[in-house]
Order: structure tokens, then sequence, then C-alpha cells
């Protein structure tokens, strides 16, 4: 990316902001000596806690807050403006929802497209970050045992399916189109397909992703898990420092997996019952885990790696951090 700047006196937009990586990539970025513009969607009958934003070291000299809403796409245009880089993560996060609500699909395709072409019309955005997922990877019917870059799932599998439909289909659709329009537009985009985020937060509430991870050690066992055959996931703080890195590197290009970890309902019952005693955790056989569920590919994310890219966690630390995030929130 010719003429990037890094860190100091350097300003970028964080679309999102108060979920579960936008927080922690802010929080990164103004440790990196970035200064800061996100979009918070306001509620209409409450304030919205945004404390674990506004308290960040940095935040008050670095960190501007702006109101924007998907279903306005013009509202992001104040925060982009200004800034040489952006990073769209404002998402509706349906992980639950058994049918594709092609309206929500839509404003999300909409609202890309819209903060695309804010960007464009900036003059100062140099590069744009989109925060896609594994879902938009794996799931089609070539029956693949390892997928990469090259893998986009397929919308009428996934709506035949029935896996985490609207999700999926949602966040397929939108890093297509948001692909065609850079290309078209000529605008340098890079997107990442990060598999299951786990670990630590500073949001207030425990995350979707961290407490579906948590489901064993809260005393259920979660309905999504279990779908799968093979879980992946991958560490906050690595899926946010990656961010960081393709932001900043100047031969970055394209779609990017990363996932730094892989294993089974079977083999994390085993895990988590060895490593956390006191939580009394059983021990899903191998015959639970076999009689349900489909065969999902494993993730390579090679290309990340090439580009000199390092994982720094496992997953002992993604469940020690986000137990103790529980812990200090009173959740367990």
């Amino acid at each position: 990316m010719e003429g990037k700047e890094k860190g100091s006196n350097s300003r970028v937009c964080v679309t999102g902001g108060t979920g579960f990586v936008g927080s922690w990539l802010i929080m990164r970025l103004l440790q990196h000596g970035y200064s800061v513009n996100t979009t918070i969607r306001s509620h209409p009958d409450k304030k919205r806690n945004i404390s674990h934003l506004t308290n960040l070291e940095g935040a008050s000299k670095r960190l501007q807050i702006f109101n924007a809403d998907i279903n306005k796409p013009q509202s992001f245009a104040a925060a982009i403006e200004g800034c040489v880089g952006v990073f769209h993560l404002a998402h509706p996060m349906d992980f639950e929802d058994d049918e594709v609500d092609e309206t929500k699909v839509k404003s999300a395709i909409t609202a890309t497209l819209a903060i695309l072409q804010a960007c464009i019309d900036s003059k100062t955005v140099k590069r744009v970050v989109y925060t896609s997922s594994d879902v938009a990877v794996i799931f089609n019917d070539k029956g693949l045992d390892i997928v990469d870059e090259n893998s986009w799932s397929d919308v009428d599998f996934i709506k035949f399916a029935k896996i985490v439909p609207s999700y999926s289909v949602c966040k397929t659709s939108t890093e297509k189109a948001a692909f065609e329009f850079a290309e078209k537009n000529g605008l340098e985009l890079v997107s990442i397909a990060p598999s299951w985020v786990h670990g630590p937060f500073i949001t207030p509430h425990c995350p979707d992703s961290v407490r579906i991870f948590l489901g064993m050690i809260f005393g259920n066992r979660e309905r999504v898990l279990e779908q799968q055959k093979l879980i992946t996931f991958v560490h906050v703080d690595d899926v946010v420092n990656a961010h960081i890195f393709l932001f900043e590197h100047p031969n970055a290009k394209g779609r990017y997996i990363c996932s730094s970890a892989e294993t089974t309902i079977h083999q994390l019952s085993k895990f988590l019952s060895a490593r956390y005693p006191q939580y009394q955790i059983p021990i899903i056989e191998d015959s639970m885990e076999e009689s349900s569920g489909l065969k999902y590919p494993r993730l390579s994310s090679k290309k990340l790696l090439d580009t000199g890219f390092k994982f720094k966690y496992g997953p002992e630390e993604m469940y020690d951090g986000a137990i103790e995030c529980c812990k200090m929130r009173g959740l367990l």
C-alpha cells in the first residue's frame, strides 16, 4: 500500500466498535498510536454503555465516537472522513436464526457498499479491511478436506442444509458484493475470514461466540458446536493483530483465512474436563460425536502465515482469558 501511514498521526475508522472484536481492535489500535473514529448504533430506548471504549488508555485524546446505523448507510460517512483506513466490522450477528432474512441480507450489502463508496469519496482512505467469516468459505458440496481462500460458500447449499443460515448467507453475499465493488472502483480491499473467535473480552457482557464456547462450563452443551464434526477457532487478539498486520502490510491483497486451532466436541470435552476439574465437565464420548453433525473442512491459514503473520495463542489462553473475564463480571 503506497503512502501508507502507521500509528502516530494516522486516523482510522472502526465500524461496529462496541462489539467483541471491534472493541478489542480499538484497544490495540490506540496502543499502536493510531487515532480512531468508531461507529456505534444508538438505541432509541436506552443509552448504551460504552465505558469499555471511553475508559481505554488513549481514548480521551485519540478516540472519537459516532452514531451510525446499518439501516441508514449514509450515517457512516462522517466517521470515515479524513481517515487513512477503515476496518469494517459492523454486522448483525444471528448465529441462531434458522431462517434467512433477505431484508437483512440486502441491508448488510447496501450498508457495506455505501461505506466503501464513502471511502472512495473521502479521497484519504488507502485501504479497507473487511471482517468476513469462515462461514463465507466452508459451506459447499465440494467435499474438500481442507479449504483455502479460493473456496466460497454456496448460498443455495447453506439454505438447503440450514447451517447457521441467516448469518452464513449474509456474510457470504456481503463479502462477494464488497469485492465486486472494490474491483470495479479501484479500491484496495482486504478481507479476513476468522473461524470462531474466542478468548478474553472488554465488553460489558459475554460475547455470543465466547458464550457458545463456554457452554459446557456454564452447564449446557451448545447446539451450534454440536452441529460441527470439526471445530475451528482463534484467539481474539490474534484476529485483531491480523487486522492491523494486513492493514499495514504493503503487499496484502484479497482474502485471508485466520484460524489457529481445531478440535472436536469429544476432544474439547476431554481438554476442558482435565484443565478445569472444578466445573465437573462431562466427557462427550466418540460415539455421541459420530451420531450427528456435518463434516466441516479444515481451514488453511497458509496465505496469512506466508505473508509473515504469526499466531501467538492456543486454546489454553483462549479459555483461561474468557473464564477470567466471566469471573470478573460475576458470570462464573
